[in-house]
């Protein structure tokens, strides 16, 4: 599939040679524009290409966005996202540090306030970038893999997500709906930037959050 990537720091680029090996194609944008990119354009290979921001996003069949939360400025417009899978992989960190207090809400409820119409899923927030890069493996069997966790309220969305990720080598371990799902997967949460694996983390979040 196609898919759009908004932000090309440490998980934006990780995330896209993931997604070029398991044979989609991918657009890369940043805030600076694509004449930035064309040395990560020219490493990636002819499945990558730089645009955008709008364009990337309307390109994408799924649209990665990989940008700082607190810029909403930087996300694409509702238009170019309405009626598509979402990947929401940003957190709420402030610019000088720690985290904004949103009270009962999460980042991705507020992410999708601001992309009305887009099918949100809460995905790639909670991996350290070089453990996406260097720890999927698609020969180890299922459960025994990384996990990546996975919140949304659109079944077929996260089952899109839950697809990609296994596609790239790791567990997709779904947490629930974007507003309990992502507290469970959130910054400061048990299972925040841990390493565990699929069956592990499943576990620990029945021990966690039982019934």
């Amino acid at each position: 599939m196609n898919i759009g990537i908004i932000g090309a720091g440490n998980i934006g680029a990780t995330a896209a040679r993931l997604f070029i090996r398991a044979g989609h194609q991918v657009a890369l944008s940043n805030s600076r524009g694509p004449d930035s990119l064309a040395a990560l354009v020219g490493e990636l290979g002819p499945q990558a290409q730089a645009l955008p921001v709008e364009e990337a996003a309307r390109f994408g069949d799924v649209v990665l966005l990989a940008v700082p939360w607190h810029l909403p400025e930087a996300l694409p417009s509702p238009a170019s996202v309405r009626g598509k899978v979402v990947i929401d992989a940003m957190n709420p960190y402030r610019p000088g540090g720690g985290l904004y207090d949103l009270g009962e809400a999460t980042s991705s409820e507020e992410t999708a306030k601001r992309l009305p119409g887009a099918r949100l899923v809460k995905a790639f927030n909670s991996i350290w970038y070089k453990h996406l890069a260097e720890n999927g493996d698609v020969n180890r069997p299922v459960g025994g893999r990384h996990a990546i966790y996975v919140a949304g309220d659109d079944a077929e969305a996260k089952a899109v997500v839950r697809d990609l990720v296994a596609a790239i080598g790791f567990d997709p371990v779904d947490t629930g709906s974007l507003r309990e799902g992502g507290k469970k997967q959130q910054p400061g949460s048990p299972v925040y930037d841990q390493v565990l694996k699929g069956a592990e983390a499943q576990a620990l979040l029945r021990q966690l959050y039982p019934g």
